[in-house]
């Protein structure tokens, strides 16, 4: 288990460096016209980061009913399953 621990922790500081660097190189202001008459200017870095963390979210909330669906299915077959259990004590 160790040797897993060490590669995702080896993983994590290649990954940080990969962007760390590609966020240093990339410093250069682009220009987003996100509406007619609304601009940003922003590094390029910063822009990638912001797109990428509102698809995450995107992402997110597009499985959040799935997972309430799921989480509501399960409460209930709990509450089945000790009906269920009660049943089978009353039984002498």
């Amino acid at each position: 288990m160790k040797f897993v621990t060490y590669l995702s922790r080896i993983l994590w500081v290649v990954v940080f460096v990969v962007v760390f660097v590609f966020a240093r190189r990339n410093d250069d202001l682009v220009v987003l016209r996100v509406i007619p008459g609304l601009t940003w200017e922003a590094p390029l870095a910063l822009a990638l980061l912001v797109a990428f963390s509102l698809g995450a979210l995107a992402g997110v909330l597009a499985c959040l009913s799935l997972w309430l669906r799921k989480h509501r299915e399960v409460l209930r077959l709990r509450r089945e399953l000790r009906a269920k259990g009660a049943e089978l004590r009353a039984k002498p």
